[in-house]
């Protein structure tokens, strides 16, 4: 099929077929509102914070989910739109609470931003409000309930691309929350800690614990690297402050990754500053660990070998590579595993 000419905002814009109407808008560089779209996630339209006025049609449509058609008329920020998003706003901050001074998720909460750009800075909807309890304990994140938008991110995160099925959506109406089921508590549930659902929370209500109180978002500059842990070679940022990791994120645009990472990944960067990690080599005297120059300790490994070689022979010796290494690195190992005779030789990745 050709391509479909449309109108967004006065401005042209050729796209594919299927392509949807947010698509389209951000091919223009058009900011359109999303608290419930993930671009890896098939689209549900379910917060309706994207609505957009077209031309002729009865009802505002959910931009996400709608697609492209020839000769479409768009407005993004309407009369009518901006109405729309205001009512929304405010039905969300009817039930959601208005710490944002403390709260870990400033500078990078969604909600902060729309509410900030559309002027809303308290809902004159009044009812009951959710008081649940804060779960944190798990070692990984912070689950705080009572600021969820019901997005469903975390859920198809977790249903669709992680496969876990760890959490839904759970409950109906007033009473509807996300968690695993029959609310259990998320270590007892398939849940593998994998951090998904924390990168895609556009608000505060799952938050990594290792970084609270550590730093604002502004305060922090993140150095792109690569993860340590396996030969996948996940992009990942370091989040550092004042010289020192306070937490980790994917890359979304990673070739490797696409922005998915495992526990180990996202969580386990802490072993960095770790008091108990070696920074130089240790050579045993008289049953002690004692400090020793890389010459020394290098000229040990050599003699030992030599000795088992001379002793018992090449199949005396085995080599075991590490997963925190490149490639590369692994590569030139086993070819010196090799040159010793041995074909002994093995990886600690099992991937």
């Amino acid at each position: 099929m050709s391509a479909i000419k449309l109108t967004i905002d006065g401005r042209p814009v050729e796209v594919e077929p299927g392509t949807t109407i947010l698509e389209a808008a951000r091919k223009l560089g058009i900011d359109i509102p999303t608290f419930c779209h993930d671009p890896e996630l098939a689209p549900n339209g379910a917060c309706r914070i994207c609505v957009v006025e077209v031309e002729r049609a009865r009802a505002l449509v959910a931009s996400c989910c709608a697609p492209v058609a020839p000769d479409m008329v768009v407005h993004t920020e309407s009369e009518r739109v901006v109405k729309a998003r205001k009512a929304i706003l405010r039905l969300i901050l009817a039930n959601h609470p208005l710490d944002c001074i403390t709260c870990e998720k400033t500078g990078q909460c969604k909600l902060q931003d729309y509410c900030y750009r559309y002027g809303i800075s308290e809902s004159d909807f009044e009812g009951e409000v959710k008081e649940l309890p804060l779960d944190d304990t798990n070692p990984f994140y912070i689950r705080d309930m009572n600021k969820c938008i019901l997005c469903g991110r975390c859920v198809g995160r977790c249903q669709e691309i992680n496969g876990a099925g760890a959490i839904d959506f759970i409950g109906r109406g007033f009473s509807t929350i996300v968690g695993p089921a029959f609310g259990d508590p998320i270590e007892e549930s398939s849940c593998v800690f994998c951090g998904m659902c924390v990168d895609v929370c556009p608000v505060g209500a799952l938050i990594p614990k290792a970084g609270v109180g550590k730093g604002r978002p502004w305060e922090v500059e993140k150095v792109k690297t690569i993860c340590p842990y396996c030969g996948t070679g996940c992009s990942i940022y370091l989040h550092v402050k004042d010289g020192r990791i306070i937490g980790a994120s994917p890359d979304f645009e990673g070739p490797v990754n696409r922005g998915h990472l495992c526990s180990k990944g996202r969580f386990g960067w802490d072993f960095v500053h770790s008091e108990e990690r070696l920074t130089r080599p240790l050579i045993k005297k008289d049953g002690v660990f004692v400090e020793a120059s890389w010459d020394e300790a290098l000229d040990l490994v050599a003699e030992k070998v030599r000795d088992l070689l001379n002793r018992y022979g090449p199949d005396s010796l085995m080599g075991l590579s590490s997963a925190k290494t490149s490639n590369e690195d692994n590569y030139l190992f086993q070819k010196l595993m090799r040159s010793l005779g041995t074909n002994n030789v093995d990886h600690c990745a099992r991937l």
